[in-house]
């Protein structure tokens, strides 16, 4: 097994049982103790869990987003995927907002050698467009929240207040048609909602697992959205109302 693989998977082990073992985690794995314990150090590292003497206890609540360190690697095939299909969506010269996120970061990526005007709301994006030889460049005034480095606060809404953009490109927590687009935080709902007003077109980006999910923080009803792309194993159950609702749906 990976080791970004296993690191989710004993992230998800500990969350679900609230703590667990080192060598119940060694079971479960197929990994050595020894690796188990260097691990959790590297969790307990990044903010997740709690080391105590052979084992480890959550600090991440249900309603709790994952850090963005663990998210990075998670999925990442499938968030290419995805970021290359969004790419072919937008037409060289438009101005685009890119929301903050694992997947948005991977369209910042996808986007990198596109004759574009790029605003991204996250320093990890920025830095991935710092160097692109055609894009213009954006950068939004704000607070970055740690880890995520998504640029929240009054500057941010400021700066998407004083700017129209041809498509916003948003990631979400969770996406479905009774509760429309919704994410962990409400600082990050606030901004996502500037960026739908100031934008043209909207374009949503997520996994599939996310359109069974529901978030604390109400965006938008997915009336605000022009299109969605999610990955191929997304259930026609969840798709199908999304689409019966105006929105076009990518599978990839």
């Amino acid at each position: 097994m990976a080791s970004a693989d296993r690191l989710k998977q004993i992230t998800d082990a500990v969350r679900e049982a609230g703590q667990l073992g080192v060598t119940e985690l060694a079971e479960r794995t197929g990994a050595s103790e020894m690796t188990i314990r260097r691990d959790l150090e590297t969790l307990a590292g990044q903010g997740i869990l709690e080391r105590y003497r052979g084992g480890a206890r959550t600090l991440l609540l249900r309603g709790d987003e994952p850090p963005f360190a663990l998210r990075a690697t998670d999925g990442l095939e499938v968030k290419r995927r995805i970021a290359t299909e969004v790419a072919g969506l937008i037409a060289d010269g438009e101005s685009v907002v890119l929301d903050s996120g694992t997947t948005c970061l991977e369209v910042a990526r996808a986007l990198a050698h596109r004759r574009l005007t790029v605003l991204p709301l996250s320093l990890h994006a920025v830095n991935a467009l710092t160097d692109a030889p055609s894009l213009t460049l954006l950068v939004p005034g704000g607070n970055p929240r740690q880890g995520e480095l998504a640029l929240t606060g009054p500057l941010t809404l400021a700066s998407l207040a004083a700017l129209r953009f041809d498509t916003a490109i948003l990631g979400c927590c969770g996406l479905n048609a009774t509760d429309g687009l919704t994410a962990y935080d409400l600082d990050d709902a606030a901004i996502k909602r500037a960026a739908i007003a100031s934008s043209r077109r909207v374009i949503a980006v997520t996994e599939a697992a996310k359109l069974t999910h529901t978030a604390l923080a109400f965006v938008a009803p997915v009336a605000a959205l022009h299109a969605v792309v999610t990955d191929d194993t997304a259930a026609r159950d969840d798709t199908d109302p999304l689409e019966a609702a105006g929105v076009l749906v990518r599978r990839v």
